[in-house]
Order: structure tokens, then C-alpha cells, then sequence
């Protein structure tokens, strides 16, 4: 296994850290997950600025130094040969790692067939700075760990009140008379392919509603999906909850307006 570090490449799966490494003892990373396209960063669908700015955004916000992006930018080069995807991460005092990893082998089918999904409710499946992506994912990887013995492949993830917020990987897409819905709010992490859906949507002319989803709102739902830049659009054809069982049409032809915004003519 190859990965970028400190702007050298290493071939190991091991990494060097102190023992008293913010990074270890408290998770102080940011980091994002970026698919490329092309082989090339500068693909428009692999939305490399998007990336950078999310990371820059989130070392100004919170004091850190100036990344090397040049450096960043290198050793992404250096991988994206071998990854399908890139996780670029960035430590507290400037130094940053490039890893890479493959596509899931049954992607095709979740996107065809849709997966099951899992409601998690509890504080402790809760994401500190849920406004950001950091290295401290332990409540929603808790909620994917849960997720997977009820027999699901994503969790839910909730808030105090019930509303849902976004899933253990990515961002919620609801189908109801006649409009998509996502989740708004400060509460979940806007993800960079939220994003790209939403300009493509609103580029065709579809309104978006972007309001809370307070609890019950699932059940005016014909379809629903998750998003993120990895495996673009999956649908979801059942929600767990604690006592209930909610079944969704995965093939909702609805879906293809989202499904299009990842086709090389959309951007």
C-alpha cells in the first residue's frame, strides 16, 4: 500500500506518529474524500478547488497553518494512478497524508438495487463540529458499526429533537410531491457532492427544499437516496428503526435526475 506523508511517498501500510500527537490522542485532523475522474484532478467531476477550499476553509476556522498545497497537490498526483479514491488529510501543524482506496467491489449493484439504512438514535452517535470534517468520527463510525448488525449498510444519523441530519457517510435526498428534499441546517456536514447536486438540480429548473426533516417526514417519501463523492448517488430501499420497517422504491424514476448530475456532459 502507497501513501503521501510529510511530502515524501511511502510504500508501507504503517505510519510513524508520536505518541502525544494531537492527531492520535484527539483526532485534531480535517481531512476530505475526493473520487477522481479522468485520472486527472483537474476533471471537473473531481471537483479538486471544491476540496481544497473545504480544507482551507477548516484551517483557517481553526487557527492552524497554511497548508503546502503544491505539496497536497503532489502527492495526490502520486496516487490517483493507483486510487480511485483520494482521502486527503491535514494535521495540526502542517504536515499532511495522501491515502487511497478502492471503489466498493458491489457499487454497482447498491446504486442500482439500493441498500437498507439504519436509524441510530442516541447522543453518542452524534458528530462533534458537524459543520466539519475531522479526524473525530467516532459517533457516526459507532453508527455504521450498529448499522451492520441490524443488517444495514448506513446509518441515520438523528439529533436531540429526532429530525434526521445526514447518514454515517453522506447526505439525505428525499423525493415528495414533485421535488427533491435535503436536509438543511447547521447540524450536518454539507457535503461537496450535496452541492454539486443541488447546481445541477437547480441548473434544470428543480426546486430544492432544503428544510429540517422533523421525525415522521420519511413517510411522505415515493424515494430516497444518500450522496457523497465517492460513490455519487445510492438509493435506499428500507429504513430500519427501533420498531418499524419502512420499504422505499429503489428504482423511483426520480432518481435519475440525481444520478445525471455525475455524467461527464452535466458540468
Amino acid at each position: 500500500m502507497a501513501y503521501w506523508f510529510n511530502g515524501q511517498l511511502c510504500q508501507d501500510s504503517e505510519i510513524a506518529l508520536t505518541v502525544n500527537d494531537p492527531a492520535l490522542l484527539y483526532g485534531a485532523t480535517v481531512f476530505t474524500t475526493l473520487r477522481i475522474y479522468g485520472q486527472s484532478l483537474d476533471h471537473p467531476l473531481t471537483q479538486w478547488q471544491a476540496h481544497q477550499q473545504r480544507l482551507a476553509q477548516a484551517l483557517e476556522v481553526f487557527g492552524w497553518p497554511c497548508l503546502d498545497w503544491n505539496g497536497l497537490r503532489q502527492g495526490a498526483e502520486a496516487l490517483l494512478q493507483t486510487y480511485p479514491v483520494l482521502r486527503l488529510t491535514c494535521l495540526p501543524d502542517g504536515r499532511a497524508l495522501v491515502t487511497g482506496r478502492d471503489l466498493p467491489a458491489d457499487l454497482a449493484t447498491m446504486q442500482s438495487q439500493g441498500i437498507v439504512a439504519w436509524v441510530a438514535r442516541g447522543d453518542r452517535y452524534q458528530r462533534p463540529l458537524p459543520a466539519y470534517k475531522t479526524g473525530n468520527y467516532l459517533g457516526a463510525w459507532l453508527a455504521l458499526q450498529a448499522a451492520a448488525q441490524h443488517g444495514a449498510r448506513e446509518a441515520i444519523l438523528v439529533d436531540a429533537q429526532g429530525q434526521w441530519l445526514e447518514t454515517s457517510t453522506g447526505n439525505l435526498w428525499g423525493w415528495a410531491n414533485g421535488h427533491w428534499h435535503t436536509p438543511g441546517g447547521t447540524s450536518l456536514l454539507a457535503g461537496i457532492g450535496r452541492q454539486l447536486l443541488l447546481e445541477h438540480l437547480e441548473h434544470q429548473g428543480d426546486r430544492v427544499n432544503r428544510a429540517p426533516w422533523p421525525p415522521g417526514i420519511i413517510r411522505r417519501f415515493e424515494a430516497l437516496a444518500y450522496s457523497n463523492s465517492a460513490v455519487q448517488v445510492v438509493p435506499i430501499h428500507t429504513v430500519l428503526g427501533d420498531r418499524s420497517r419502512l420499504e422505499l422504491n429503489p428504482q423511483h424514476p426520480a432518481l435519475e435526475a440525481l444520478r445525471a448530475a455525475f455524467e461527464p456532459n452535466s458540468t
